[in-house]
């Protein structure tokens, strides 16, 4: 919400709506340090000073299951310690519990959509996102995918520190999304396409869905490289599953109905597929998503951001009678997530690109179209 222009709120509070919601996002109420001393504690086992040579208790970073601290090791890297709130998990897990009694009124609004399937899918995840040797292993994973990338870097791991409620990585400085919204045309694009090419790569070559791109998990370094944080909301995309939606993509770029409805239809996104009219289908994915799918330069507002939305998903769309009678496979929840999110940063930041050429390198494996795509593709090789 708070990537997003809404027009219910005065046009001249916008802004500031936003930013109160932005605290909450990168910097959550604050628990004391006694109380976090005793989880990092309990689960590296022995006081901090056993682990740590110096050890700042006041946090740099709080959201919403964890704070961040500075520290260096004995060993004298500088690193990054996320401590887990304690009895957030316990916490989390009566929500997810609850979340149980919302399934008849998905139904209703969405007779089509399994919402069993999806509330399993998020209780998985959540699950995942609590557990931080997950998350570590995942960084791990995008940490050796990317290293010595010439416009990405993902903090290292420090394994043998690390616990269920302690992860502590590579400590990088950098400027936040605040400070980069705030720069000129061309640092903004540059930033923004860095973005689009991680996480579309990072999908397109990994298979690694990240869930969380949300502007508090980015920082621009002082070498031009943008620092990419928190992988614990993830998940492993099946190859069959990608190939599937990649070539959905490649047909809605097309303007293919037939295989647009072939492909929706695949995954058992239609479930009564004869009761979809292909044209309508075609229709409505061109709709939702206009900026991924039409090529040519074009700048994102914040402005063109909520009118998306309100095109392609909200009750107010003219497709809004198939959206309730479509379902959303389990395995394309974190990559919706990602993409909306990723587009409503692009919006915040304004961003200009011809976004359609690029999303066809991920979806058509066309040659680069930019100069940053012509570097990366140097690396790659």
């Amino acid at each position: 919400l708070s990537t997003v222009d809404f027009d219910l709120i005065p046009e001249s509070e916008r802004e500031e709506f936003k930013e109160k919601l932005s605290a909450l996002r990168d910097n959550a109420p604050k628990v004391a340090f006694k109380d976090m001393r005793k989880v990092a504690e309990r689960d590296l086992g022995g006081k901090l000073s056993d682990h740590f040579a110096t050890f700042d208790e006041r946090p740099i970073a709080s959201a919403s299951i964890g704070q961040v601290y500075r520290a260096t090791t004995h060993d004298g890297d500088d690193v990054a310690v996320k401590i887990q709130y304690p009895g957030v998990a316990e916490a989390v897990e009566t929500d997810m519990r609850n979340v149980q009694l919302l399934v008849p009124l998905l139904k209703r609004m969405a007779p089509g959509m399994d919402a069993k399937a999806l509330l399993a899918e998020l209780r998985e995840r959540i699950a995942d996102e609590l557990d931080y040797e997950i998350e570590a292993q995942n960084q791990r994973r995008v940490h050796r995918a990317f290293k010595g990338h010439p416009f990405v870097r993902i903090p290292a791991v420090h394994t043998a520190l690390s616990a269920r409620r302690v992860l502590v990585t590579e400590f990088v400085e950098g400027v936040g999304f605040d400070v980069v919204k705030q720069l000129g045309e061309e640092e903004r694009d540059r930033f923004a396409e860095i973005a689009f090419r991680f996480f579309y790569g990072l999908l397109e070559r990994e298979h690694i869905a990240a869930g969380d791109p949300h502007p508090g998990n980015y920082i621009l370094c002082s070498d031009g490289k943008v620092c990419f944080l928190d992988f614990g909301l993830v998940r492993h995309v099946d190859d069959d599953y990608l190939e599937g939606e990649q070539a959905l993509a490649r047909a809605v770029a097309a303007g293919g109905a037939a295989g647009v409805a072939h492909w929706r239809s695949a995954p058992g996104v239609l479930p009564n597929p004869d009761d979809f009219d292909p044209d309508r289908v075609l229709e409505q994915l061109q709709i939702a998503g206009e900026w991924y799918f039409t090529t040519g330069f074009r700048r994102i507002d914040p402005e063109y951001v909520r009118l998306q939305m309100e095109l392609g998903s909200s009750p107010r769309s003219e497709h809004f009678d198939y959206m309730r009678m479509q379902t959303l496979p389990p395995q394309a929840l974190l990559i919706r997530r990602m993409e909306g999110l990723l587009f409503s940063v692009l919006g915040e930041l304004r961003a200009g690109g011809d976004w359609g050429q690029l999303a066809l390198e991920y979806i058509a494996d066309v040659p680069p179209s930019t100069p940053l795509g012509e570097i990366e593709a140097q690396y790659l090789a």
